[in-house]
């Protein structure tokens, strides 16, 4: 069985459109998706359409739950909190109830079998949170303790930090697949995960794939997307938009370990 494993698609539907593309010329059996759907993106309601489109197992991010409701005090750094807001009700503007309901009633997590021996815990940040942040660089135990709770599983998916590696731990494998729309490691290609499994065996590839990064930049200009200049950087230069121009691509790394961290 192949699997592909994409995330935090954020509104930037030309570069899912590219993964797709991608995905469909690698004879994928199935599609897993890992949230973060719409918020901060140029097309938040043709990105919703695509992922339901899929028919597939959608499970939610933390920035689903922004949307539905809205950016609180204390999930982000106070000064941002009221801009983020602003970007979340120009999202919202641009979805009806049944998108705003669909991202509201998404579970998760999900856990399936790849085959008899291979089985797989999907989730967004953490199984216990939507917001927390777990770096790849942390400790193997940190990593074990907060990530890989399901003992009977022998593959851990997740996203949320925008930064995609492999790791293998006591025998088993830690994955994140990185993001579609808004990867922060200084690479501005779509990134999503490729599983494939046989019997006991089963490989992971990080997959980055090219999209048309100034399309993207004209629609938040021509939608008088609220965060412009900001995200525009974030499209063309593949940071996060807490680092500042002069910073390399992971160096808020700090900030974002110290627990929620402002991540999207």
């Amino acid at each position: 069985m192949r699997v592909a494993f994409l995330s935090d698609i954020h509104g930037n539907a030309v570069a899912l459109e590219a993964v797709l593309a991608d995905i469909q010329s690698k004879n994928v059996d199935r599609i897993v998706v890992l949230g973060d759907i719409a918020y901060r993106g140029p097309e938040p309601k043709r990105s919703v359409e695509m992922v339901k489109n899929l028919n597939t197992e959608v499970i939610k991010g933390n920035a689903d739950e922004w949307t539905v409701r809205g950016v609180r005090e204390g999930e982000v750094p106070a000064p941002m909190l009221e801009m983020m807001n602003r970007e979340r009700e120009w999202a919202v503007q641009r979805l009806d109830q049944s998108d705003l309901d669909y991202l509201k009633e998404l579970p998760a997590e999900l856990t399936f079998n790849l085959t008899d021996a291979v089985r797989v815990h999907a989730f967004h940040a953490t199984p216990e949170s939507l917001f927390e942040v777990v770096m790849p660089d942390q400790p193997a135990n940190l990593l074990q303790d907060k990530l890989m709770k399901q003992e009977n599983s022998s593959l851990y998916v997740y996203a949320h930090i925008h930064l995609p590696y492999v790791r293998y731990l006591n025998g088993k494998c830690l994955v994140n697949i990185g993001s579609v729309g808004l990867p922060f490691d200084g690479m501005p290609k779509a990134s999503y995960a490729l599983v494939e499994a046989a019997e006991d065996r089963y490989s992971v590839t990080i997959e980055r794939v090219p999209y048309d990064l100034e399309r993207v930049v004209s629609q938040y200009n021509d939608g008088n997307y609220p965060n412009l200049e900001t995200m525009a950087r974030v499209i063309r230069q593949a940071v996060s938009p807490f680092t500042h121009a002069s910073e390399s691509p992971v160096s808020d790394a700090s900030f974002l370990r110290g627990g929620k961290g402002p991540k999207y």
